[in-house]
C-alpha cells in the first residue's frame, strides 16, 4: 500500500484512545475480515492486513508516540514495514484469533513453523555521541536453535510420540449453543505431538541460550525513541520458521549545557551588564568536533534575548535537510558589591541619564507648546 490511510481511522477509533478501546476495535474489524469468512476475497483480505498493521503500531507506547508525531514516514525511519502475510500476523496476534468462535489463527496439524520472537535492546547515547553518529558494539542473550538436535528438542534418530490429550489435532474444541469455541491444546502447544526423548543439551526446548556480540551503527542525529531495526538478529524461528528482529532503542541523556528541541539546541548563557551595555564577544561550546565559538553580543542586549546560530543545531535524520539552530538566551548578571570607584562612576552615569532625559522632556513640552 503505497497511500497509507490514518491507523486511527482503519480501527475506527480516535486519537486518545486507550489501549483497550484500541485492543476491542482491532477484534472487531479482525472478525469481519478474517480470511476464513471471506474466502477468496482481496479487498477483504488487504482490509485484515491494514488492521493488523494499525494494530501493531497503535498498540506500542513507542511506535505509536513515533506515528503520532511524525506518521507514516517516522515509522519507516525505524524499520517497521509491516507484516509479510497471514502467519506473521496470526504467529504475532495468536492470543487474539484463538478465542474467535469457529475461527483459528491457521494452525495446521501437526509441526508447524512459526517467526522467532523479537528482541529490544536499550541504548544510551550522550548528545555528542548522537551528534556524530557512532559504531557501538552490543552484546546480548538469546535463544537460538540447538545445533544438535538441529531444533527439534529430540534427541537424534528419535521420534515424536501423537499427543494423548488432543490426538494429533493442537487444539481442543468446546461446543458452546451454536458456536464452537478453539484452544490451543496445553499438553502439546498446538503442535500435536510431544516429545519422549529429549534431546540432552536443550533439554527438549530445541533452543539454547546463547550470547551475541552485534555492531550497531548509529546515524547522526538520533534522538530519545529512535528505533532501529535489525532484521534477523532476534530469536531464531519455530520448526524451520525464520528469526525475529532486533529493535536497538535509542536514549540520549540530558546534557549539561544544551537543551535539545527536535533538532534545534538551547543553551543559556550569563554576561556582565557592562558587557549587555557596551556589546562584547564571548566563547561557547558547540558540538562540532567539541570545540567552542565566539559569538557577539550586541551593544544593548535586553536581559532574556535570544541569539540564533543557524545551522549549529542537531542533525536531521532526513535526507537533506541539514542540521537545526542554535538558540542562545543571553541572562544579565547584576553585581550586588561596588567598589566605592564602580559606585561613583554609575552615580555620575545616573546623573547623565537624568539629564538626557530632562532634555527630551523640555524638547516634547516646547513642541507640544508650539503646536
Amino acid at each position: 500500500m503505497s497511500d497509507k490511510s490514518d491507523y486511527y481511522e482503519i480501527l475506527g477509533v480516535s486519537r486518545d484512545s486507550g489501549e483497550d478501546q484500541i485492543k476491542k476495535a482491532y477484534r472487531k474489524l479482525a472478525l469481519k475480515y478474517h480470511p476464513d469468512k471471506n474466502p477468496g476475497d482481496t479487498e477483504a483480505e488487504e482490509r485484515f492486513k491494514e488492521g493488523a498493521e494499525a494494530y501493531e503500531v497503535l498498540r506500542d507506547r513507542e511506535k505509536r508516540k513515533i506515528y503520532d508525531l511524525y506518521g507514516h514516514e517516522g515509522l519507516r525511519g525505524t524499520g517497521f514495514t509491516g507484516f509479510g502475510g497471514f502467519e506473521d500476523i496470526f504467529s504475532t496476534f495468536g492470543d487474539i484469533f484463538e478465542n474467535f468462535f469457529g475461527l483459528g489463527g491457521r494452525r495446521s496439524r501437526g509441526t508447524r513453523t512459526r517467526k522467532g520472537n523479537n528482541l529490544r535492546y536499550d541504548l544510551e547515547l550522550t548528545l555528542e555521541e548522537a551528534y556524530r553518529g557512532k559504531e557501538e558494539e552490543i552484546v546480548f542473550e538469546k535463544w537460538e536453535s540447538c545445533d544438535i538436535c538441529s531444533g527439534t528438542g529430540m534427541t537424534p534418530g528419535s521420534e515424536p510420540a501423537v499427543c494423548p490429550t488432543c490426538h494429533g489435532r493442537g487444539e481442543s474444541v468446546h461446543s458452546q449453543g451454536f458456536f464452537q469455541i478453539r484452544t490451543t491444546c496445553s499438553m502439546c502447544n498446538g503442535v500435536g505431538q510431544v516429545i519422549v526423548d529429549p534431546c540432552r543439551i536443550c533439554k527438549g526446548r530445541g533452543k539454547i541460550k546463547v550470547e551475541r556480540r552485534v555492531l550497531v551503527k548509529l546515524p547522526p542525529g538520533v534522538d530519545t525513541g529512535t528505533q532501529l531495526r535489525m532484521e534477523g538478529e532476534g530469536e531464531s524461528g519455530e520448526n524451520g520458521g525464520p528469526p525475529g528482529d532486533l529493535f536497538v532503542v535509542i536514549y540520549v541523556k540530558e546534557h549539561e549545557f544544551f537543551l535539545r528541541d527536535g533538532h534545534d539546541l538551547k543553551c543559556q548563557i550569563t554576561v556582565s551588564f557592562v558587557q549587555a551595555v557596551l556589546g562584547d564577544e564571548v566563547s561557547i561550546p558547540v558540538l562540532d568536533n567539541n570545540e567552542e565559538r565566539r559569538i557577539t553580543i550586541p551593544e544593548g542586549t535586553q536581559p532574556g534575548e535570544i541569539i540564533r546560530l543557524k545551522g549549529k543545531g542537531m542533525p536531521s535524520l532526513r535526507r537533506g535537510r541539514g542540521y537545526g539552530d542554535l538558540f542562545v538566551q543571553v541572562t544579565v548578571k547584576i553585581p550586588t558589591r561596588l567598589s566605592q570607584r564602580q559606585r561613583e562612576l554609575l552615580m555620575e552615569f545616573s546623573e547623565l541619564e537624568k539629564q538626557k532625559i530632562g532634555t527630551k522632556t523640555k524638547d516634547f513640552w516646547g513642541k507640544i507648546r508650539g503646536i
